[in-house]
């Protein structure tokens, strides 16, 4: 799977979004930063995401698997 970060350069540096992913959004005084700042966002809100759906299946039964996602 591959996502598609964007980037805006704005007057306190830059700020950054993962189209694909709503939440995953950072700000940094530098690209770079903002990149790795990106990617521990994406890597937060997958986290938090994965917590909330195992609450609220707590006590269910459910099939886990995974899944690959291939462009079309």
């Amino acid at each position: 799977m591959e996502l598609t970060a964007v980037f805006r350069k704005v007057t306190e540096g830059y700020i950054g979004f993962v189209e694909e992913l709503p939440g995953a959004n950072t700000q940094a005084a530098t690209l770079e930063e903002a990149r790795q700042n990106l990617k521990e966002a994406v890597a937060l809100v997958l986290e938090a995401n994965r917590v909330l759906a195992e609450e609220s299946l707590k006590g269910e039964t459910v099939i886990r698997e995974p899944i690959l996602i291939q462009e079309r």
